[in-house]
């Protein structure tokens, strides 16, 4: 480590590619068990936002495995990593002033702290997309609820891995009491309070 030297000083700073952008940098943190619908309302908020000219980007769980975090599985340790090299990289596009859209399972509280840690509590929103396990294995739209009874998945969350509640979240979505159309209107307005330049400090 002692021969790495960030130059993060040098390079131009968040602010100026911000005003370039018209927009604040965010990272919108969505979790919860697979089949909550973190993902489809994620991919129609990245939809909505590009439609009305904002930079935005998405970072999916299933997207990072199959290049960036392959090779990682899903025992606790490999989650760990798995989550801190996506925060990473979300830190990395947010600083480039993009609304940033993670969607994980992530499935700890401690893995939580842990992304709030990297990203810090500005400019972040932390976003619970909530469903039970028997909703989500109602849906099963992965095929994964199915496996994991089988018991053909390895530490499936909720089942034969952890999914703890929230300590701390920022913005509740119940997918089981509202509807997808209801559910992305309400995280875009959380975003919009997010994002406007003027709540840069001077």
């Amino acid at each position: 480590m002692s021969n790495i030297h960030p130059e993060y000083e040098r390079q131009l700073p968040q602010g100026a590619k911000e005003e370039l952008l018209g927009q604040r940098g965010l990272t919108v943190w969505m979790y919860g068990l697979s089949g909550s619908g973190k993902s489809t309302i994620a991919n129609a908020a990245e939809k909505a936002l590009n439609t009305q000219g904002r930079y935005v980007t998405m970072l999916d769980g299933d997207n990072l495995r199959s290049g960036l975090n392959a090779g990682l599985g899903f025992s606790d340790a490999d989650r760990k990593e798995n989550i801190r090299r996506a925060a990473e990289v979300a830190k990395l596009l947010r600083h480039n002033g993009a609304i940033v859209l993670v969607s994980l399972i992530t499935p700890q509280n401690v893995f939580r702290r842990q992304v709030r840690e990297i990203l810090g509590e500005d400019q972040y929103l932390e976003v619970y997309v909530k469903a039970s396990f028997e909703a989500c294995q109602e849906r099963d739209v992965k095929g994964l609820y199915a496996k994991a009874k089988e018991g053909k998945v390895a530490h499936f969350s909720g089942k034969t891995s952890s999914f703890e509640e929230p300590d701390q979240a920022d913005l509740v979505i119940d997918t089981e009491n509202q509807s997808i159309e209801q559910s992305l209107e309400t995280l875009l307005q959380s975003i919009y309070s997010n994002i406007e330049l003027e709540q840069i400090s001077k």
